[in-house]
């Protein structure tokens, strides 16, 4: 934040001695441009949020405050930063781009609870940690990724912020398609099992 009154014009000393002078002598300063924010920062602030909202209730098909799934939990965090995902795990595993390694805080991070198909969903917070609204034990709560539980049913990241669309101004996930659970970033899993190992 700016210091009260830096950059501000000053005022002439009264009585003014003579007429002003011209209004080009003395340009307005322009307002600095707006940055981007960077990856790091952005996926901070959308885990930050979502951390702030452990305890909520798990309520299935829940989308706010009330209580939460996994993928409204998701839907609900990443809409408070303007950016807009789809309702399923299956829909918000085909926004963004893939995540090759270790995920960011941000990054959506993927689960095959049953066999092959993605069925939750959750953010990371960390390289080891996220943030979801798991059925069992009924709250957001944290995890960690290397737990043996959640690294063998990890599918894969993806990342949908802060791409921003081209000309648009404005956030924009979708930049591919899914993949294939079979086809999963294998770099972020072998990673993933060596903290896993680490952890026991």
């Amino acid at each position: 934040m700016l210091a009260a009154g830096c950059g501000a014009a000053r005022r002439p000393p009264q009585p003014y001695p003579g007429p002003p002078p011209p209004a080009a002598v003395f340009p307005a300063l322009a307002e600095p441009a707006a940055e981007a924010p960077s990856a790091d920062s952005a996926g901070e602030a959308v885990a930050s949020f979502a951390l702030s909202l452990q305890g909520s209730p798990y309520v299935n098909g829940g989308a706010g405050l009330d209580g939460f799934d996994c993928s409204g939990f998701v839907q609900y965090v990443f809409a408070q930063s303007g950016v807009t995902l789809p309702r399923s795990v299956l829909e918000q595993f085909a926004e963004g781009t893939g995540v090759d390694g270790i995920p960011e805080a941000g990054d959506l991070v993927f689960f095959a609870i049953d066999g092959d198909r993605v069925s939750h969903v959750g953010i990371a917070t960390g390289p080891d940690t996220f943030v979801h609204a798991p059925s069992s034990r009924g709250v957001v709560r944290e995890d960690r990724l290397s737990a043996p539980y959640w690294s063998r049913r990890y599918a894969g990241a993806r990342r949908v912020l802060p791409y921003r669309g081209a000309g648009t101004g404005r956030y924009n996930s979708r930049t591919e398609g899914a993949r294939p659970r079979r086809q999963r970033q294998k770099s972020g899993t072998a990673e993933l099992d060596t903290l896993s190992k680490r952890s026991l």
